[in-house]
């Protein structure tokens, strides 16, 4: 089970049902071994892309390139890849030694390879007491190894996952997706993950694809997704709270503050997000006058909401252990490297001039 990985392009890969266009040219690469997740709102066309490279659907245009090879034409079959659903499309009739050698039992693969995968995948993902069990007796969790390790054991060196944890609780969740990277540095295998959780996409990735409505918004390391983010589409969907977006006509600005590109102030988002703001002292490049309006006890943390005087609404994570007044009207402040600046007209980031 070395499952040695192999790379992944994806080129300029459209779909279209009838007159509505639902992809448009989506692009991105992983290479062997890497793990890139496809991350969006529901509805964005990242399960699309998904079914696209599987070979389950037939792309419209573009090309998926798998070890260097172009496989647009290639059926399903025949991709030497292996896919991990969301509902784990478990046999209900089998037990759980059967659904994880069904595959190799219809490639008339030998009865002691078999058993001998079989036994090595068992291992690998603490399935050894389930064998005799059937899916019914198991739990979510137990039932979404038994469909990872049914993919494992056939040794492909390309896995596409589709939401596959949504089933889970929160605690189950964060256990499996741990072991799913696991497994992937381990057995070197190459992983394409579809999720709407941003927080699974951050842990878990080398390359993040973010999409919305049919179109790659960004595409980059978790940390230049979440550090720079390319508009106000990947500033607000990425974080949690997510980047506060503010008129530049409620904050007050340094006077030195030269956006690049000749563009105008009142043409300005700014964006800081939750865990850069602070009580000002006075040291801070930027601020804002706010009331709070309310204080979301979360723990380590507070939420503090306010709002501005034009009425905007703004997020600040705050130590929870001080004390606040809800109504009190407060300044707030924060660096300069902690500021975004984007395009009111079309949402880009945009740069500041030093």
């Amino acid at each position: 089970m070395s499952g040695n990985g192999v790379s992944l392009e994806v080129r300029d890969l459209r779909k279209s049902w009838g007159p509505v266009d639902v992809l448009h040219d989506v692009n991105f690469s992983i290479e062997a071994g890497g793990f890139l997740t496809l991350l969006g709102p529901s509805g964005c066309g990242k399960s699309t892309v998904l079914r696209l490279v599987s070979g389950l659907d037939e792309a419209s245009g573009g090309q998926v390139l798998i070890g260097g090879r172009d496989v647009s034409g290639v059926p399903a079959a025949s991709r030497n890849l292996g896919m991990v659903f969301q509902n784990y499309a478990l046999f209900p009739h089998m037990t759980v030694a059967e659904n994880i050698a069904y595959g190799l039992s219809i490639r008339k693969v030998a009865k002691a390879v078999r058993q001998e995968a079989l036994a090595r995948v068992a291992e690998l993902m603490a399935l050894g007491e389930l064998m005799d069990r059937k899916p019914a007796q198991l739990s979510g969790g137990q039932q979404q190894r038994v469909a990872l390790a049914r993919v494992l054991v056939s040794n492909r060196p390309l896995v596409l996952m589709d939401e596959p944890l949504s089933n889970l609780d929160a605690k189950l969740r964060a256990e499996i997706r741990s072991e799913i990277r696991s497994l992937n540095k381990r057995l070197g295998i190459t992983v394409v993950y579809v999720t709407h959780d941003q927080s699974e996409a951050l842990s878990m990735s080398d390359q993040v694809v973010l999409m919305n409505s049919g179109r790659v918004v960004q595409r980059g390391t978790p940390k230049a997704l979440y550090e720079r983010p390319a508009n106000t589409f990947a500033a607000s969907f990425i974080g949690t709270p997510p980047t506060n977006l503010l008129d530049a006509a409620d904050v007050r600005l340094p006077e030195n503050l030269r956006p690049g590109r000749g563009h105008d102030g009142d043409g300005w988002l700014v964006g800081v997000r939750p865990e850069a703001l602070r009580f000002a002292t006075g040291d801070e490049t930027f601020s804002l006058t706010a009331r709070i309006e309310a204080i979301e006890y979360e723990g380590s943390i507070s939420l503090v909401r306010l709002v501005a005087p034009s009425g905007a609404r703004v997020v600040m994570a705050h130590p929870a252990a001080e004390t606040l007044v809800e109504g009190e009207q407060v300044t707030v402040g924060w660096d300069r490297e902690a500021t975004h600046l984007f395009s009111k007209a079309h949402g880009g980031a945009i740069a500041l001039d030093e």
